[in-house]
């Protein structure tokens, strides 16, 4: 592939994951209302489900990919998505359909696991951070469209339509695979798949404090968007009552992550991961505090929530691919274990976060904002300490 098609590519394997969060958000009332689920805080966990999945899945596809190849993995897996997909569209109970989203996650973790590695064979450093953010700005269009295009299918047929889509989706993606991606990893590079070298691989990830730091700090911050995917129809609808344009307000606040992302790609180059991450996290605390100091005055209202989950989105945006390209640069060499193990560290981690803060939803914002900034202060201490004590610092092992 040339490298429009390249990022293009990468992107919508990106979007296989996102459409698996986000293209049935408008239809959980109605999943809730069929299956009989009765409190509705349960019904987050047909989201937490499939990060669950997703987020064990990790740990299987790095070590299979290392000795087996990027592409024959991925072609599994996507074919394994469909299936799942199709399951979950013809689930008749709650636990079912739990059972089929947690399957759609395993499968769909070799998409994260396998975007990064295969962007790593190609590119390191500041190159590989502003490739991923070039992919994740294409990839954040997704959530802008996903729940617009789940709310017209919807108007066609029940919810159980909105799986069937997902399952033709991935289709497509498996089929671009097997018919323009090329293998990234040679033969003389690939490891044996034994206790041994995966063990070595686990060590060599896990001991290194960049490596392993970063997405611990990856994990916060994609905690705060699961928290806020997973409450968005309940604060949409039932507190602000504005449920005829959630689309639209979910799509104002995930398009700031897409500017956010498009920001990134033009500067990372030139500032650097550490400048603009850094300042982020800064900047995303500093708005919590604020925001907590409106709802605690009682003016908080549909558009301030807006405005603040937004530029609290713009934060968050910025951070996510250089935490992950930082976390990625020491351990290029194992790329698929690392990116294996990073992203369930950056998965389950995010998925205790952000059901931790959803489960505590409570009619108000309050929940929300506490927990973002009791994340912010989280990574700010946890980068602190990968760099030694210095922020907005270049290290000589990462760009």
């Amino acid at each position: 592939m040339q490298l429009r098609e390249f990022v293009a590519f990468v992107a919508a394997l990106m979007a296989v994951n996102a459409l698996g969060v986000d293209l049935m958000l408008p239809a959980l009332a109605d999943i809730g209302t069929q299956l009989g689920i009765a409190t509705a805080n349960h019904r987050q966990w047909i989201i937490t489900a499939y990060m669950l999945g997703f987020g064990t899945g990790q740990l299987v596809y790095g070590p299979l990919a290392d000795r087996f190849g990027r592409k024959p993995i991925l072609i599994v897996t996507l074919a394994g998505f469909v299936a799942a997909s199709i399951f979950a569209a013809g689930s008749q109970t709650f636990a079912a359909l739990l059972g089929a989203r947690v399957l759609q996650g395993l499968m769909s973790a070799s998409t994260r696991v396998l975007a990064v590695a295969i962007v790593r064979d190609r590119f390191s450093g500041r190159q590989m951070a502003r490739t991923l953010s070039v992919a994740q700005m294409i990839f954040f269009l997704v959530p802008i469209m996903a729940p617009s295009l789940g709310q017209v299918l919807l108007h066609f047929g029940p919810w159980r339509f909105i799986f069937y889509a997902l399952a033709a989706f991935a289709a497509f993606v498996l089929s671009w695979s097997l018919f323009r991606l090329s293998e990234s990893l040679p033969i003389e590079r690939r490891t044996p798949l034994s206790l041994a070298s995966i063990r070595d691989s686990y060590t060599q990830t896990l001991t290194n404090r960049f490596s392993a730091g970063y997405a611990v700090a990856a994990s916060m911050t994609f905690g705060a968007i699961i928290a806020f995917v997973a409450s968005a129809q309940q604060i949409f609808v039932d507190e602000f009552h504005a449920g005829e344009r959630f689309t639209v307000l979910f799509a104002v606040c995930a398009f700031s992550m897409g500017c956010a992302s498009f920001a990134n790609s033009r500067l990372v180059e030139r500032l650097g991961t550490r400048l603009i991450s850094q300042s982020a996290v800064i900047a995303l605390i500093a708005l919590s505090v604020l925001h907590i100091v409106v709802i605690a005055s009682g003016r908080e209202a549909l558009w301030t929530y807006m405005l603040f989950q937004a530029l609290s989105m713009t934060c968050i945006g910025l951070c996510g691919s250089n935490f992950g390209a930082m976390a990625m640069e020491p351990v290029g060499h194992i790329a698929g274990t690392a990116s294996s193990i990073q992203g369930f560290i950056t998965s389950v981690g995010a998925v205790i976060v952000g059901s931790l803060i959803g489960q505590s939803y409570d009619g108000t914002t309050y929940p929300l904002a506490i927990g973002y900034l009791a994340i912010g202060l989280a990574v700010l201490a946890i980068v602190y300490w990968i760099e030694g004590g210095k922020l907005f610092h270049a290290h000589h092992r990462a760009a």
